[in-house]
């Protein structure tokens, strides 16, 4: 934290490329290569500047840029920081770095920026995560997911139970204070107890978001199955617009599975290609067709292909295989004249065309309404981080002990353990901790006996 870092924030090729420059020596470091003073610049302003190298007598011009200055604690870091930004000539931006390392920066490890801003106070570790994500997103819903994480969306719904779960606990330990008073009760068991149970409600609601924060993030797995020949890569290919299959009339061509996304109305599915379901004594096509199984296994939504009706043995078996998951049942080859018959399975099959691309606007709509996806903004609240997701759980674990104490009369100092520990564990999303200097705070702030 007390060396002053830089590192390229931009991806190299581009027309223009922004180094960053963060910590106590930044102006200074940065006005000696530049011909802005960064110094006696106003906070948070933009300047045109030269970049000039200087050795001996000898002055080169690397390049003309803008010099963006942010004054501590008004910036990203939470320190005084500057932004370079360039031409992206690789040589230019290398020989820039070159010359603030030179003049005493420090090359920054990966996240360090970022670090530097929680660390600061800048953002809880919660929002620090969310920067990661929000390069990352692919799509509207992993934007919006990081969009709301990043703005606080969590940590404001963990602010609201921290403070009622800190007001407890400072009620009971202040009541082992006087515990030699036995009829002194600071905290009403049955305020106590329905508080516990709504905070155990909340908790449990953002926990269960997860597995929709999860398929938004990693992208909602989707297999396509069916006999050999029913147009299962030809399919896929449609949906992608590009030939990613091998497409043929030989039964068994496909004897992998082949996977790759699709973003249907901001959304990512990850369709998944498989081998034609038959009997065969191919040993590598059996293989497939037991990678099949498997895909089938992990998909949320399967596609079930066929192009004539299936006979009971096939329904039954694909029945089995999917239950759990959103079957669609899929009538192929509408262009040779195939007509939709009755229910399959007890439901109506959509009848498409791969080949001649009809059909497929109401497949994807199809696909996208069985996902059964939540509605949500960037204000809604919907966890997609693994870690937050177990820190939630041991944070319902704990809550339920509490609630299971209340419920058995158990003293005060083993509720108070148990609510700590759910404190600390819902702390650990943000990176924050209880203290008991902070419980004593709170006790002598809102509940001083005799003032």
């Amino acid at each position: 934290m007390t060396d002053t870092i830089c590192a390229l924030a931009t991806i190299p090729g581009g027309a223009l490329g922004i180094i960053r420059v963060s910590g106590s020596s930044a102006f200074s470091i940065v006005s000696s290569v530049c011909s802005v003073h960064c110094d006696t610049a106003s906070p948070n302003t933009i300047h045109y500047a030269h970049i000039v190298n200087v050795e001996g007598e000898k002055k080169e011009t690397i390049d003309e840029c803008m010099v963006s200055v942010f004054k501590a604690p008004r910036s990203y870091t939470g320190e005084d920081m500057v932004e370079i930004s360039c031409h992206g000539s690789r040589y230019i931006l290398n020989k820039v770095i070159e010359l603030l390392v030179h003049q005493g920066c420090r090359m920054a490890e990966p996240g360090e920026f970022t670090q530097r801003a929680y660390l600061n106070g800048k953002m809880d570790l919660c929002q620090a995560e969310a920067v990661a994500d929000l390069i990352a997103s692919s799509n509207r819903a992993t934007h919006l997911l990081a969009m709301s994480q990043l703005r606080g969306g969590i940590s404001s719904k963990l602010a609201t139970l921290r403070e009622h779960l800190l007001k407890l606990t400072s009620l009971l330990e202040l009541e082992l204070d006087f515990s030699d008073h036995e009829d002194l009760e600071f905290a009403d068991r049955k305020d106590l107890r329905e508080l516990a149970q709504t905070i155990e409600t909340h908790i449990t609601r953002l926990a269960r978001s997860f597995e929709a924060g999860q398929a938004l993030k990693q992208g909602i797995p989707v297999a396509i199955i069916g006999k050999t020949n029913v147009g299962k890569s030809t399919l896929l290919n449609a949906l992608l617009k590009e030939e990613r299959a091998i497409v043929s009339n030989i039964h068994g061509t496909t004897r992998d599975t082949i996977e790759d996304t699709i973003d249907i109305k901001g959304v990512t599915f990850r369709f998944i290609d498989t081998a034609g379901i038959r009997n065969t004594t191919d040993e590598i096509e059996q293989i497939g067709i037991e990678r099949t199984y498997q895909a089938i296994a992990k998909a949320r939504i399967i596609l079930w292909l066929f192009d004539e009706e299936p006979m009971a043995e096939e329904q039954t078996d694909i029945l089995n295989r999917s239950e759990g998951h959103t079957l669609i049942p899929i009538r192929t080859k509408a262009d040779l004249g195939f007509a939709n018959g009755h229910t399959v399975a007890g439901l109506t099959p959509l009848l498409i065309s791969a080949k001649k691309g009809e059909g497929l606007d109401a497949l994807e709509s199809a696909i996208y309404e069985s996902a059964n996806l939540p509605a949500f903004s960037e204000n809604d609240v919907i966890v997609s981080n693994a870690r937050h997701y177990e820190a939630l759980l041991r944070a319902h674990e704990s809550i339920m002990r509490v609630i299971k104490g209340l419920s058995l009369g158990l003293s005060g100092d083993l509720l108070s353990e148990d609510l700590r520990l759910t404190l600390n564990h819902l702390a650990d999303i943000t990176g924050g901790q209880i203290t008991t200097p902070e419980v004593l705070s709170n006790i002598f702030k809102n509940f001083c006996v005799g003032k």
